[in-house]
C-alpha cells in the first residue's frame, strides 16, 4: 500500500472520532457478546498502543468501525471510489468486505481484534530482555512463564533473515535449548512472520568471490537448519502473518505450528533459480504426500493457512482477530506439564529421523551451494532486483 496511506489509515483518527452515543449501540448493552461499555474501553486500548499495527490490521479496524457506526444492518452502501483514489479505494474495499455483518457482530469483532493487538503488544514488551538474558540486534529473546520465545524482529524488512540473523538464530536456539524453559516459541514482529532470505545478501560479494561466498552462505545454512533438528525441546511456531522461503521450509521440524488465517506460505525456490531446503525436500514429501510437495516445492504454489493445515503442515489455524490471545493460552496451558517428560518423549520422536535429517539437510546445501553460482540463479537474482526497481 502507498506510505501515505499509513498516515491516513493511523488507527488514531478511528478512536478520535466522538463516542458513539449509546443509543446508537442499544442501550441494553451486550445482547451477543461485546457491551458498549467493552467497544469504548477497545477504542481506548487502541488510541494507547504502541507500535503501529500496520496497514492491514488498520484497514480491519476501520471496516468494523464504519459497519458499526454507519450500518444498522446490511454491507456498505456508499459510492465506491475512483480507480486512483488509492487510500480511500482501500478502506472502501475493506468496509465492503465485511458484507452484511451486524452492528452486534462488527462490535463483538472489534473488540476481539483490538484485545489480540493489546495481547500481542503486551508480549513484545514482556519480550524484551531482562536480566540475564542475551540482547539481540535483529531478535527479541524472552523467558518467562516457561516459555522461551524467540521473536524475529526485523519488521520494517518484513523479518528477511540477514546473515547476523542467522547467526543470532542458531545462538538464541542454542541457548533456549539449555535453560530451564519448558518450551520454545519462534515468531516474528509486525504483520510477517518472516519474508525468507535477505535477498541483499546475495549482493555484497567479498573480494574472495562468489565461489567463497556460496560456500561460507552453505556452511552457515547447514549450522542453521542443524539447530532445529537437534533442538532438545518442544519447539513451537506461532506463524503470526505470511512466511516465505527459508522459514516455511523448516517448519516441518517443529513439533507444532500454529498460525494466523491470514498467513500465507511460499518457496518460490524455483522461480528463483535455486533449490528447496530446511529438510524440506524430505519433511513435505512424508507430511504432504509427494504430489502436493511437489506444487509447493517445484512449482512455487503459494497456501493459505487453511490449505497448509489440510496439507498437515500446520497444526492449527485461528481467526485473526483471537489469534494472539487463544495461541499464548494454549501454550502457556503446555508449558504447565512435566518439563521432562516433553523434552524425553521429543528426543524418542526425533530420534529415529535424526541421521536421515541430517544427511538430508547435507546434500541440500550441497546443492544448493552450486545453484547460488551458477548463471541461471544469478539471472534470476539479477530479474527479481530488476523487476522491485520498477514498482
Amino acid at each position: 500500500m502507498a506510505s501515505g496511506a499509513i498516515k491516513l489509515l493511523s488507527p488514531w483518527r478511528f478512536i478520535r472520532l466522538a463516542r458513539i452515543p449509546f443509543a446508537q449501540l442499544h442501550t441494553t448493552g451486550a445482547l451477543m457478546g461485546a457491551s458498549v461499555e467493552d467497544f469504548n474501553r477497545a477504542k481506548d486500548q487502541l488510541g494507547a498502543l504502541k507500535k503501529d499495527p500496520g496497514n492491514e490490521v488498520k484497514l480491519k479496524v476501520y471496516a468494523l468501525f464504519k459497519q458499526l457506526v454507519l450500518a444498522t444492518q446490511g454491507p456498505c452502501n456508499t459510492p465506491k471510489p475512483g480507480m486512483l483514489d488509492f487510500v480511500n479505494k482501500a478502506k472502501w474495499d475493506a468496509w465492503k468486505s465485511l458484507g452484511s455483518v451486524s452492528q452486534e457482530e462488527a462490535r463483538q469483532k472489534y473488540v476481539d481484534l483490538i484485545s489480540s493487538l493489546v495481547d500481542a503488544e503486551v508480549s513484545v514488551v514482556a519480550a524484551k530482555p531482562t536480566g540475564g538474558v542475551k540482547a539481540f540486534e535483529t531478535l527479541i529473546v524472552s523467558t518467562e512463564d516457561g516459555i522461551t520465545t524467540i521473536r524475529l524482529n526485523r519488521p520494517q524488512k518484513k523479518n528477511a533473515i540477514t546473515v547476523e540473523m542467522y547467526n543470532e538464530l542458531i545462538e538464541a536456539l542454542d541457548l533456549a535449548g539449555k535453560d530451564d524453559s519448558v518450551i520454545t516459541v519462534l515468531t516474528g514482529s509486525g504483520d510477517y512472520y518472516c519474508s525468507g532470505n535477505d535477498l541483499n545478501n546475495f549482493t555484497k560479494i567479498p573480494e574472495d568471490g562468489v565461489h567463497k561466498m556460496a560456500k561460507d552462505a552453505g556452511v552457515l545454512l547447514e549450522r542453521y537448519v542443524k539447530s532445529y533438528i537437534d533442538f532438545p525441546k518442544p519447539l513451537i511456531a506461532i506463524v503470526n502473518g505470511p512466511a516465505v522461503g527459508v522459514s516455511v521450509t523448516v517448519l516441518g521440524l517443529f513439533d507444532v505450528v500454529y498460525a494466523t488465517e491470514s498467513a500465507t506460505f511460499h518457496t518460490p525456490f524455483s522461480q528463483l533459480g535455486q533449490s528447496p531446503e530446511g529438510c524440506s525436500s524430505y519433511t513435505f514429501p512424508k507430511i504432504m504426500g509427494a504430489a502436493k510437495a511437489n506444487e509447493v516445492l517445484l512449482f512455487n504454489k503459494k497456501l493459505t493457512a487453511t490449505q497448509a493445515c489440510e496439507l498437515g503442515l500446520v497444526t492449527e489455524v485461528f481467526p485473526d482477530s483471537s489469534f494472539q490471545s487463544e495461541v499464548w493460552t494454549r501454550v502457556k496451558a503446555y508449558a504447565k506439564l512435566p518439563p521432562n517428560s516433553l523434552a524425553l518423549s521429543k528426543q524418542l520422536i526425533r530420534w529415529t529421523e535424526k541421521d536421515k535429517l541430517n544427511a538430508v539437510n547435507a546434500a541440500e546445501v550441497e546443492r544448493l551451494v552450486e545453484r547460488w553460482v551458477s548463471d541461471e540463479c544469478m539471472q534470476a537474482i539479477m530479474s527479481f532486483f530488476q523487476a522491485k526497481s520498477k514498482l
